[in-house]
């Protein structure tokens, strides 16, 4: 008769080889996690793992449902609708309002199970992150851009802030279609290189003059959130707030941040938003655009905003650095129909920064200001 076996149990398989991980090695992981949704789960795990989640550099927050404001409005383009007055000046009470079950596992770091955010319907982004006391590289997304469009209409912008509006691009197009077969002798628009009297009288100015005001103050409301933010964190070294369909995106870095923290933010009169100073636009357009990946863009336009006071604004070292940054905001086929819109003939207007309104009156090109300046110098 065989004796019977006997198990053991295997004290090697007691051993947590996680734990043998020293907390830097932890801290690099948990930097990877980034998510504030996911970097609540594990601040719950252990005790450790609790003290170590709130030193990490590198957050990512996702807000991923706002409230729906109802209601039509007659012209759906126009930036004193009902709608585009509600959207805009509702923004920030729609931030406040879209946190909701994402962090319930939110742990303080005093190893207590009181949650950090006992009722997320009333706290803010700067409340739910206040507990991450080293943040260097914050990303914030929403769920969506504010600026809304007609269907088969393509807008994106970029802005980058200190105090204010430093730089600013918008990117748009009437139409995006797949690029049909033309002859070789054959353009599917007239092109001349300038823009077509009909640009003027077929509403063509009127909208991209909407999308402009529009972006300005989706990118300004943005930045007014951002306050709370920066001043509990004055570790933070880069800021980026964009939304998840990629319409917009608000970038601040090290010198942002800085001019930021030490120069007053001043807030619009009329709602809770960045005042945007008086600025310089220059609008490029073309009636039709190429794109890669056998795509073709209608109404193709690029406009760049910096404020008036800039006083660098006709240096070559300006313009590089303007450049570099309307090239770099864009990626994949919108990078390239950036850099071939900057090639065309450029469009000078000018905007009153206390009311968003552009000065329709001065419309001309780069080459006939030039010009001006040129014989002014000379009568000198």
């Amino acid at each position: 008769m065989q004796p019977k076996a006997r198990v053991y149990a295997d004290p090697s398989l007691d051993l947590d080889e996680f734990e043998r991980l020293p907390d830097s090695i932890v801290l690099l992981i948990f930097n990877k996690v980034a998510d504030v949704r996911s970097l609540g789960r594990c601040s719950a795990v252990s005790k450790r793992f609790n003290s170590l989640v709130y030193l990490v550099n590198d957050v990512y927050l996702k807000i991923d449902h706002v409230v729906t404001i109802d209601g039509d409005c007659d012209d759906p383009l126009s930036p004193s609708s009902p709608r585009h007055r509600r959207v805009f000046s509702n923004f920030v009470k729609l931030i406040l309002s879209t946190l909701l079950k994402p962090f319930h596992n939110l742990r303080s770091t005093n190893g207590g199970n009181k949650a950090i955010v006992p009722q997320l319907s009333h706290h803010s982004p700067a409340q739910v992150l206040k507990n991450f006391a080293h943040v260097r590289n914050l990303r914030i997304e929403l769920p969506a851009g504010e600026v809304a469009t007609e269907e088969g209409v393509l807008l994106k912008w970029r802005a980058e802030f200190g105090s204010t509006i430093q730089n600013c691009v918008i990117f748009g197009g009437t139409r995006v279609d797949r690029k049909p077969v033309f002859s070789e002798h054959e353009s599917p628009v007239e092109d001349s290189g300038s823009i077509p009297d009909s640009f003027y009288t077929n509403g063509g100015l009127k909208l991209r003059v909407v999308w402009t005001i529009n972006s300005l103050i989706a990118a300004s409301t943005r930045h007014y959130l951002l306050q709370p933010i920066i001043k509990d964190h004055p570790t933070l070294k880069s800021l980026v707030l964009a939304d998840a369909d990629g319409q917009g995106t608000l970038n601040m870095g090290v010198e942002q941040l800085k001019e930021f923290r030490e120069k007053p933010l001043i807030a619009s009169a009329a709602s809770s938003r960045t005042q945007v100073p008086a600025s310089n636009m220059k609008l490029k357009y073309s009636p039709y655009l190429d794109l890669p990946g056998g795509m073709a863009l209608q109404g193709a336009t690029l406009v760049t905003i910096k404020p008036s006071s800039d006083g660098s604004s006709g240096t070559n070292t300006n313009t590089t650095e303007s450049d570099t940054f309307i090239f770099g905001a864009f990626e994949g086929p919108f990078k390239a129909a950036a850099k071939s819109l900057m090639k065309r003939r450029t469009y000078l207007l000018e905007m009153n920064g206390a009311n968003h309104k552009p000065d329709m009156v001065k419309v001309e090109t780069e080459e006939h200001q030039q010009e001006q300046h040129s014989n002014c110098s000379d009568a000198g």
